[in-house]
């Protein structure tokens, strides 16, 4: 199933499934579902199945070029990236292969939508792209065993970990140069695992203005997902709507001779495969400073 958060023009952000190209409207058809993702995935044992019936037996309400899709999850609990994570992207960046998982945060304004533009910000031009496969957790763990940690994985996701390198590195802490607000794009929905066969055997692939710039595939993911899991739920509760980007592939734009930053005016695509893709234009940052 692919599970969206929609709005239509002038109209507030609704929970769909997607079907055939167009869109089922959630609440139409089940007058007691719950308004927003993350109040859905709390509930999904009492939904699941009831949507799964909508899925297949309703007809579209709304195409899916007339709506806007937004962030699935508009503003996550948590959201938290992996780095160096692919050998590729290591060998890159010179770098060894990390002993331990190396995470930082990433702020929840800086969610964005799947076709929502990425601000160039006013304080650097180092506006760099990674491409990367995004899972949302299901429900309230810890301590969870990576062979368990399928159970507790709501959906996947396509997003781009958007990085502005000069301040990633101003610090040891990631932290300021992952959070610009817009630079979190994920969706266009979250596939829920039921069809995806293996989250890590899907290839993961990034455009710039048309151009390949990253070519993988997530089994080439040192910690895998389900690792990843098992490592955040010794240190914190994982919570419904949690966002968890799993590390990007070799062919960053820092990486290049020159670097290849991102410009005004530039778009953005990143693919995977069984889950879609999202397509952001890199704007100038807009807004009055105080």
């Amino acid at each position: 199933m692919k599970l969206v958060t929609f709005s239509l023009p002038e109209g507030r952000p609704t929970l769909g499934v997607v079907v055939d190209g167009g869109i089922i409207k959630i609440s139409k058809h089940i007058a007691d579902a719950p308004a927003d993702m993350i109040g859905l995935i709390e509930a999904w044992a009492t939904f699941k199945e009831r949507l799964q019936r909508l899925a297949v037996n309703t007809r579209a309400d709304v195409a899916l070029d007339a709506v806007t899709l937004l962030a699935p999850i508009p503003r996550p609990p948590k959201m938290l990236g992996i780095g160096l994570n692919y050998a590729d992207h290591l060998a890159e960046s010179g770098m060894e292969k990390p002993a331990d998982q190396l995470w930082f945060a990433k702020m929840s304004t800086s969610a964005a939508g799947p076709f929502a533009s990425i601000d160039l910000p006013r304080v650097s031009e180092q506006l760099d792209y990674e491409a990367e496969l995004a899972f949302v957790i299901g429900e309230r763990c810890r301590h969870v065993s990576r062979d368990r940690a399928h159970e507790v994985i709501f959906g996947y996701c396509a997003a781009n970990d958007v990085s502005v390198r000069d301040w990633r590195v101003r610090t040891s802490q990631f932290t300021l140069g992952k959070s610009f607000d817009t630079h979190a794009p994920f969706g266009p929905w979250i596939v829920t695992p039921d069809e995806i066969a293996d989250p890590h055997a899907l290839g993961i692939r990034c455009f710039v203005n048309g151009e390949k710039r990253q070519d993988s595939n997530t089994r080439e993911l040192i910690f895998n997902c389900f690792e990843q899991v098992e490592h955040l739920s010794k240190v914190m509760t994982l919570e419904p709507g949690d966002v968890i980007f799993s590390g990007t592939p070799g062919g960053v734009g820092v990486a290049c001779k020159p670097p290849r930053w991102l410009c005004a005016g530039d778009r953005v695509r990143v693919e995977i495969d069984g889950i879609g893709a999202i397509e952001n234009i890199v704007r100038a940052e807009a807004g009055r400073a105080l």
